[in-house]
């Protein structure tokens, strides 16, 4: 029956915190597509933010990164077990996209509405505080939280996001000089790198090297190499077949889309990235 199909492949993995499987995973991704393309005409017809000095551009997308890291902490603080009502399932994929993404909807209104009114300078100035506000409560109660049980691990805080920024450096070296991109020296582009390098560096790192806690691959392409393979460490070749692929691709696209359609295109490529990397890492930091 339809209920049971339903149950089996959508409800029951959000309610049991199992693994993907490949119903949901292509379902989230449709979804995904369908969003950034209904996301993208709606801003494209209305000036109700442009009047405050809104651009899609490469500015508003670092402006974002820090609601991208809220998201893999908030992941963190369901994965903790402190929200113990229904109210957690909001914190769980794929529910957590739209309560992000109703989040910084609100702030992008605020922040127009500050901004027309002359309270604030601009309207990028304020969104960006208020990420990083945010980004900053998420983390003290992570904080709290750790000190109170498990304690919290600097080693791993400082091991992952090295291998991240080591890795980078790597595959920027190699797409700068040894192909001559020099469009990827781009803060957007290193964005989208780190990020997706990082979420690789945090998932060798907790299946392979983690001391303590065996953490497991839930995402069904990559669970499905580490099996293939009996390493984790398969996450970075995984990672650089998309990603140099991805970035050429993106930069032949530049320059005919629609600058604003790019960039939100960019930056859900960043947010598939970046916000399980800092879940994974964080998880870690705590032994959640």
């Amino acid at each position: 029956m339809i209920s049971d199909f339903i149950y089996k492949y959508y409800i029951d993995p959000i309610r049991y915190g199992e693994a993907y499987n490949v119903v949901d995973t292509l379902t989230y991704a449709i979804i995904l597509v369908i969003g950034v393309y209904i996301l993208y005409r709606w801003l494209s017809a209305s000036t109700y933010l442009s009047d405050a000095g809104f651009r899609f551009d490469g500015t508003f997308i670092l402006a974002t990164v820090p609601y991208v890291i809220l998201g893999g902490l908030l992941r963190v603080v369901e994965d903790t077990g402190m929200i113990e009502s229904d109210w957690r399932f909001l914190l769980i994929t794929p529910l957590i996209y739209f309560t992000l993404f109703f989040f910084v909807i609100g702030m992008m209104f605020l922040a127009r509405e500050l901004a027309v009114r002359g309270i604030t300078k601009n309207f990028i100035q304020f969104y960006a505080f208020a990420g990083i506000a945010a980004m900053v409560i998420a983390s003290l109660v992570l904080l709290g939280f750790g000190m109170a049980h498990n304690g919290i691990d600097l080693v791993i805080l400082s091991v992952i996001p090295l291998m991240a920024v080591t890795a980078t450096a790597v595959v920027w070296g190699v797409m700068r000089y040894a192909l001559g991109w020099s469009y990827v020296s781009d803060p957007v582009y290193l964005t989208l790198i780190f990020g997706q390098l990082l979420d690789a560096s945090a998932t060798s790192y907790g299946i392979d090297l983690h001391p303590h806690v065996q953490y497991v691959e839930q995402h069904v392409v990559g669970s499905t190499l580490i099996a293939m393979t009996g390493t984790a460490f398969v996450m970075f070749p995984l990672k650089l077949i998309v990603l140099f692929p991805a970035v050429y691709v993106m930069q032949l696209y530049r320059k005919e889309a629609s600058p604003a359609f790019w960039h939100l295109v960019l930056l859900a490529m960043i947010v598939v990235g970046f916000a399980p990397g800092v879940r994974d890492m964080v998880r870690m930091v705590l032994y959640v």
